[in-house]
C-alpha cells in the first residue's frame, strides 16, 4: 500500500459526525463486504456477521436503540452497519476451514467461543472501516447504544449479537470536530 493509501484510509481520514444526503448504494455495500472478508482471523473463523441498516424503517429500529447523543449521527447516514458476532460461528468452519475440525473444538464451549469473538469481531470490523475509507466512504464507529436492545430488535434468535455500529456515507465536513492528538510512539510502543 502505497503512503497516499495509507493517509486515506488512516492518517488523512476522519470520523463524521453527519453525513450528506448522497446515498450508498447496494452495490457499493456489496463491495465493501467482498473486500473486508479477505481480512485476516484466528483460524479463518470470519465470526463477525454485518447489518446493513438502509432502509427508514430499519433506520427507526436502530434509533430507538442508539443513545441520545448518537441519534442525529445515526440518523443522517446513508448506512449503520451493525457488527455483530455470531455466537455459533464454528457451523461454519468445515467450509471456512476445511482442512481440519474445528467445530469440536468451539461446540458447546462457551469460553472458548466468547474469547475468539472478543478478539476477532471488532478486528473485522476495523477491516470493514478500512475497506469503506478505501471505497471513498466516510466512517463513524461508536459504541454508544443499548447492546441488547439492538439484539432483541434485529437479532431476536439470540445467535448474533451486536458488538458496534458505525455510521457509513459520504461525510458532511460541516460535522467534524477539532481533531484530537495521538499518542506517540515512544508513549505507545516497545521495541524488546
Amino acid at each position: 500500500m502505497s503512503t497516499t493509501n495509507l493517509d486515506l484510509v488512516l492518517s488523512e481520514a476522519r470520523t463524521f459526525n453527519g453525513f450528506t444526503d448522497k446515498p450508498v448504494t447496494e452495490e457499493t455495500v456489496r463491495r465493501l463486504y467482498d473486500s473486508l472478508k479477505w481480512g485476516p482471523t484466528a483460524a479463518n473463523s470470519c465470526p463477525a456477521r454485518f447489518v446493513f441498516v438502509r432502509s427508514d424503517e430499519a433506520r427507526e429500529r436502530l434509533l430507538g436503540c442508539v443513545n441520545e447523543g448518537n441519534v442525529a449521527k445515526v440518523r443522517s447516514a446513508p448506512v449503520t452497519a451493525i457488527v455483530a458476532a455470531d455466537t455459533r460461528f464454528y457451523e461454519e468452519m468445515p467450509k471456512l476451514f476445511p482442512s481440519r475440525d474445528f467445530s469440536s473444538v468451539f461446540a458447546g464451549k462457551s469460553d472458548v467461543v466468547a474469547d475468539l469473538l472478543a478478539r476477532n469481531v471488532p478486528l473485522q470490523g476495523a477491516y470493514m472501516i478500512i475497506a469503506a475509507r478505501g471505497l471513498g466512504l466516510d466512517c463513524g464507529p461508536m459504541s454508544g447504544f443499548d447492546a441488547k436492545a439492538i439484539d432483541r430488535e434485529f437479532f431476536s434468535d439470540g445467535r448474533w449479537q451486536a458488538n458496534f455500529i458505525c455510521t457509513m456515507g459520504y461525510g458532511d465536513p460541516k460535522s467534524l470536530f477539532p481533531r484530537n492528538p495521538r499518542l506517540a510512539f515512544e508513549d505507545a510502543c516497545r521495541i524488546v
